[in-house]
């Protein structure tokens, strides 16, 4: 049985609770009424933080979820025999049910990769169907920040894949539903990771970074922005009550909030890995980057560990487990997991 008294879930952040200063902001919009539909005050006050935080030409637009958010911003830059080239562990490609290629009619064209990062290379190594009438033509690159590894692109690398994306004639997207979590651990601001980097369209994920239902589509070039207001009704991502989505997003993107929260998500993972160290049959598989913990460890291990901590999988056949922390893990909650973990390697 998971246990009561330290149940802190190290499954997935989205498991976490609201962070308080989210709620105050929802709270703060529960008065009266107000217009519907994203014409209220409170949605006018997120597109203007957005352009605040990501530069003057971004356009900032309210979802309830992030696999709407990826739809809604893959769906601008598609037609109908168009391909995106994403990695093989990529969001998009393994937990959204097939929904990109089932509701925009277009193909994914995956890359293996040993890291879930997608370089210049790889990129290249898919353009050669440009032009073959046989092929579902590439028209964008897209990457997840983090990745599905818990690691991080860093500016440099998201530049020099927007470069390459850009030369052949694609568009660069990026699955930004931990966005925080990579800029915190870069140490640089969200604009550096995605404007300055090219970036044509993300995703600003606020449900893992401690709101509720609440992320953001955000266009970079705008030539597409004009088509989000009709996608997102489309898809079933225009809430009528949006004061209660942008009131959340504001304030993540006020005072830092957005990166105290991850920062210390990120803390949280790296005191669990460096709390590893000489426990016997436990080994890293990624580096930590991030608030996730990929960890190799006996099987029996893991399931003993289960029957008091939730957690999942990621490759259970390779022994293979994914722990995550979030902006409401405590240190408490890692030294009480840790010390279950020596006790299960004994």
């Amino acid at each position: 049985m998971i246990d009561s008294i330290y149940s802190k879930s190290f499954a997935s952040d989205n498991h976490a609770g609201v962070h308080p200063t989210v709620l105050e902001a929802m709270a703060d919009a529960n008065h009266g009424d107000a217009p519907a539909y994203g014409g209220d005050t409170w949605t006018a006050t997120f597109e203007q933080r957005v352009k605040d935080v990501f530069g003057p030409q971004a356009e900032g637009f309210a979802v309830l979820n992030g696999a709407g958010a990826n739809l809604v911003g893959l769906a601008l830059m598609l037609g109908r025999y168009d391909a995106i080239i994403c990695p093989d562990t990529a969001h998009i490609a393994t937990h959204e049910t097939g929904a990109t290629e089932r509701l925009l009619g277009v193909k994914l064209v995956t890359v293996p990769t040993p890291d879930g990062k997608l370089r210049p290379a790889d990129v290249a190594s898919r353009l050669s169907v440009l032009g073959a009438h046989h092929h579902p033509q590439p028209r964008v690159v897209s990457i997840s920040q983090v990745t599905e590894l818990g690691t991080c692109y860093s500016p440099d690398e998201i530049a020099a894949l927007a470069e390459t994306a850009h030369a052949a004639g694609l568009r660069l997207h990026v699955d930004g539903a931990r966005l925080a979590n990579a800029a915190a651990y870069h140490g640089c601001g969200l604009d550096e990771i995605t404007t300055a980097a090219g970036v044509d369209v993300f995703s600003f994920g606020g449900t893992k970074n401690g709101a509720l239902a609440a992320e953001a589509v955000v266009v970079l070039d705008p030539s597409l922005a004009g088509a989000v207001p009709f996608l997102r009704r489309q898809s079933l991502q225009l809430a009528s009550k949006m004061r209660f989505v942008s009131a959340q997003l504001t304030a993540l993107l006020t005072d830092d909030l957005w990166r105290r929260n991850a920062a210390h998500a990120n803390a949280m993972a790296l005191r669990l890995a460096d709390g590893l160290a000489g426990v016997p049959d436990v080994t890293l598989e990624h580096p930590v980057e991030s608030n996730a913990v990929f960890a190799r460890l006996p099987i029996p291990m893991a399931t003993t560990l289960q029957r008091r901590h939730r957690f999942h999988f990621w490759d259970e056949a390779a022994g293979v487990v994914r722990w995550m922390t979030a902006f409401d893990t405590t240190p408490d909650h890692v030294d009480h997991f840790l010390t279950d973990i020596r006790k299960a390697a004994m």
